[in-house]
């Protein structure tokens, strides 16, 4: 209402309605929208212009339990880097045949919530191998991730740089996933962990979008 309210005031001064209605929460000072493809179709980044928006209330309570929900180290393995926002930006406008972005989360959480544009949904259990039957496991390994099997071991020469996170930084899943392809053997400098996870995200009011579009 109040970014309704001041773009009226502008055209009443006479100022163009273009620059009146212009957005000003632009994700940097340089920067108002990234474009990333999400499941074969052109989806824009941008941050909620209304300058009243407020974050989702599964995003705003401060105290849960922990354990399990514990706050995360900042830096979770050795090798593993740490990212933010526009580092996930840069990695969501790469994703393909070298760069995927895994959102962790399981049960209803994407539903509830979206998933971040060009993110694709790979729940915690099925990477783990006490919920997942180790075949599966390999299968997302070669098929999705490019890692190539070698007799009882594994290569990960080819196999891509894989981007992690879940819903914030009192979440284990996405930090679970990481240690657990890392004890496969998953070389640490191709994994990123995005530790904010969709809170931070949400609370920088950034696009997102149903987990699977139609």
């Amino acid at each position: 209402m109040k970014a309704m309210l001041i773009a009226a005031i502008l055209v009443l001064f006479g100022l163009p309605p273009a620059l009146a209605n212009e957005k000003t929460v632009n994700i940097t000072a340089a920067v108002k929208t990234v474009e990333v493809l999400h499941q074969g179709r052109k989806v824009s980044i941008e941050r909620n212009p209304d300058p009243d928006n407020m974050v989702d209330p599964d995003y705003s309570l401060t105290s849960r339990p922990c354990p399990p929900y514990c706050i995360q180290p900042m830096q979770i393995a050795p090798g593993v880097e740490t990212i933010g926002e526009l580092e996930l930006i840069d990695y969501l406008k790469k994703v393909g045949k070298d760069f995927m972005v895994i959102d962790s989360r399981d049960g209803d959480w994407p539903l509830r919530s979206g998933v971040i544009p060009g993110a694709v949904v790979i729940p915690w259990q099925e990477l783990h191998p006490a919920h997942s039957d180790t075949e599966k496991i390999a299968e997302t390994l070669v098929l999705r991730f490019g890692a190539a099997r070698q007799g009882s071991l594994w290569n990960f020469e080819n196999a891509k740089t894989l981007v992690l996170y879940c819903n914030g930084p009192w979440c284990g899943q996405s930090p679970t996933n990481i240690k657990q392809l890392l004890a496969m053997g998953y070389p640490a400098h191709k994994l990123k962990w995005y530790r904010g996870g969709m809170q931070d995200w949400k609370i920088l009011g950034l696009s997102t979008v149903a987990p699977k579009q139609p």
